[in-house]
């Protein structure tokens, strides 16, 4: 499948050149024999004729320089009828040269142009709002918890009175919704904490879910759920 794909963009390619004039020797043979015995061949060079006589026309017709025959002349040089003939000669020579490689440049790139791979443009990641989600009860608020998606980092600042004691610890869960508590871990003991978590976390932490605190045995849940009392919870919304 991959010969065959390489044979027809080579064809398409040769077909393009031939269209555009630029081939010589044993490629403009075998582009003459295709196009006289090979109708999608043809088909081919007919496509690619129009879109070049499209880039024709973009291109307007400039006069040239009044001085350009006397510059001509003068590159020519002036040795007599048949030194001039055979000085010119060699000049046509090298324009046809000149043309011959500037056609070839520009086949190349009108396929280049053709062919190429689309080039990714970059997309600018939006910065996702930060949210907050205030957990208390009826009473006061307790923890404030603040979420930046961007960094992937929660933040939670206790401000009220935590119930506890040694034997316990407070585990912090994410709700999402219609979904079961999934554990962000313990909080420490200090009034405040920073905790970058794993992608797969900070998925869960969507506008609308519940943040939660519940009791638990020291170090946690031994289940992966809650086992004790919820005592603050609250949902994240946009800071």
């Amino acid at each position: 499948m991959s010969d065959d794909r390489t044979d027809m963009d080579d064809r398409n390619i040769l077909a393009g050149e031939y269209a555009l004039g630029a081939l010589t020797g044993d490629d403009l043979r075998r582009a003459r024999d295709l196009d006289a015995s090979d109708a999608e061949f043809r088909a081919d060079v007919e496509r690619w004729t129009g879109r070049f006589t499209r880039l024709y026309e973009e291109v307007s017709e400039v006069a040239p320089p009044r001085m350009l025959w006397s510059r001509i002349t003068a590159d020519v040089g002036h040795t007599g009828a048949s030194g001039n003939v055979v000085a010119l000669r060699r000049k046509v020579s090298i324009w046809r040269g000149s043309a011959l490689g500037m056609t070839g440049i520009a086949a190349a790139l009108a396929l280049f142009l053709v062919f190429r791979p689309p080039v990714p443009v970059p997309v600018r990641a939006v910065p996702a709002e930060p949210m907050v989600a205030v957990l208390g009860d009826a009473q006061e608020a307790k923890v404030v918890a603040n979420w930046d998606p961007d960094r992937r980092q929660l933040i939670t600042v206790v401000s009220g009175k935590l119930s506890g004691d040694p034997a316990h610890s407070h585990e912090l869960w994410v709700i999402p919704a219609g979904g079961k508590p999934v554990s962000l871990g313990t909080l420490p003991g200090s009034d405040q904490s920073h905790v970058t978590l794993a992608e797969a976390l900070a998925k869960l932490l969507q506008e609308g879910a519940t943040i939660a605190i519940s009791v638990e045995p020291r170090g946690g849940s031994p289940t992966g759920a809650p086992t004790g009392p919820v005592v603050a919870s609250g949902p994240l919304k946009p800071a």
